[in-house]
C-alpha cells in the first residue's frame, strides 16, 4: 500500500464515521417524544454491545468448554452483584483453569 492510497482510504473513512454522527443530529432537530422510539433507541447500545460481545467470548478460547465456564462463573458472579473487577478476574482465572485440566486430560 502506498502512502497515497493509505491517506484516502483514511479520509474516506473519517468522513464516513463522522457522517454515521452528524446525520442522526441534522436530520432530528427536536426531542423525541413518541415512547416507544425513545426506548428503542435506549437500548442500542446494549443490544449492540450483547451482539459483538457475546460471539467473541465463545471464540476467545481455543475450546469452548473452557469458554463456557468462563461465562457461566462470570454470570453467576455478575448475578451476586460481584464488582467489574472481581468478575473479569476470577473468571478469567476460571477459563485458565478450565484450559490446563482440558490440556492434562
Amino acid at each position: 500500500m502506498t502512502l497515497k492510497s493509505f491517506f484516502i482510504y483514511l479520509f474516506i473513512m473519517a468522513v464516513s464515521t463522522y457522517l454515521i454522527r452528524v446525520i442522526p443530529f441534522v436530520l432530528v432537530k427536536h426531542q423525541i417524544k413518541n415512547r416507544f422510539i425513545s426506548s428503542f433507541l435506549h437500548y442500542i447500545p446494549y443490544a449492540v454491545l450483547t451482539a459483538m460481545t457475546i460471539p467473541a467470548i465463545f471464540t476467545a478460547t481455543s475450546s469452548v468448554v473452557s469458554a463456557c465456564v468462563g461465562f457461566g462463573v462470570a454470570c453467576i458472579l455478575a448475578l451476586k452483584d460481584k464488582s467489574l473487577t472481581t468478575v473479569a478476574l476470577i473468571s478469567c482465572i476460571s477459563v485458565y483453569v478450565t484450559e490446563l485440566i482440558i490440556r492434562f486430560i
